[in-house]
């Protein structure tokens, strides 16, 4: 993507809504005995195509990013891509943005989207549990990703992620660098090796280093999804029935 054409993009994700009632990831793998996460993960290779979905126009990435995850789990669960419509995505987008009365400016809470995601759906996909996951401990975040076929994470963008090629830190955190000085955006991660993550943004697939990851990303969940399950089967044998029990008692 060149300069220009990021300068035609939107972004859209709000700060983060901090829940004491949000589960963990860390709690459900503790209980199990799982091998280590793959050296490197590839979630794109039935997926040919990733829409817009409205994030051109509108401050939707929210949930932009919540039809790019439908679309690779419905890849790996049946060889096929599902993809919703931009009305689907408008519909839920219109459920839970906000807009800033100054600006008029639109966009949306991450954890507003996971909440109407379980419960209303987006184009009829709605997911079954979400859970944190501790942003600084890379290993989980691999695992995280490779268990539940990618993760939904938020940053605090800098004005140097609008220069082309990988996202990188420049070394500082001030100026053009400081976190957030372009915007909050929600993106999907799809792939990851040992020096980056692939995140799905914009109708493509964008590369950052960790490094960039420790400086910018301020949220990450990930999510079981019912296009992603065999009945109640979780991949690699999560332990799906705990985290849907204390759903049932914090989960409005």
């Amino acid at each position: 993507m060149t300069i220009a054409e990021i300068g035609t993009v939107k972004l859209g994700k709000l700060p983060v809504r901090t829940d004491v009632r949000t589960l963990a990831l860390g709690r459900y793998l503790d209980r199990l005995t799982l091998p280590p996460p793959p050296a490197t993960l590839d979630l794109t290779a039935h997926v040919d195509d990733w829409p817009m979905y409205l994030n051109d126009r509108i401050g939707d990435c929210t949930i932009a990013a919540a039809g790019h995850m439908i679309e690779s789990w419905t890849a790996a669960a049946t060889g096929t891509a599902v993809e919703v419509t931009d009305a689907d995505v408008q519909t839920a987008f219109d459920r839970v943005k906000i807009v800033d009365p100054a600006t008029g400016e639109e966009g949306a809470v991450e954890l507003d989207v996971l909440r109407d995601w379980r419960a209303r759906g987006v184009g009829g996909h709605t997911i079954a549990a979400f859970a944190r996951v501790s942003l600084l401990d890379h290993d989980l975040v691999r695992t995280a990703a490779w268990l539940f076929e990618g993760l939904y994470i938020g940053l605090e963008l800098p004005l140097t992620a609008q220069q082309p090629g990988v996202w990188d830190w420049t070394g500082s955190l001030s100026g053009p660098a400081q976190p957030g000085s372009w915007g909050g955006h929600a993106v999907d991660v799809v792939r990851y090796d040992a020096g980056t993550l692939t995140v799905v943004t914009w109708g493509r697939l964008q590369q950052m280093t960790w490094t960039f990851w420790d400086r910018y990303v301020d949220e990450a969940y990930c999510i079981i999804s019912k296009d992603f399950l065999e009945g109640d089967k979780a991949p690699n044998g999560f332990d799906v029935e705990a985290l849907r029990a204390d759903l049932e008692l914090v989960t409005a």
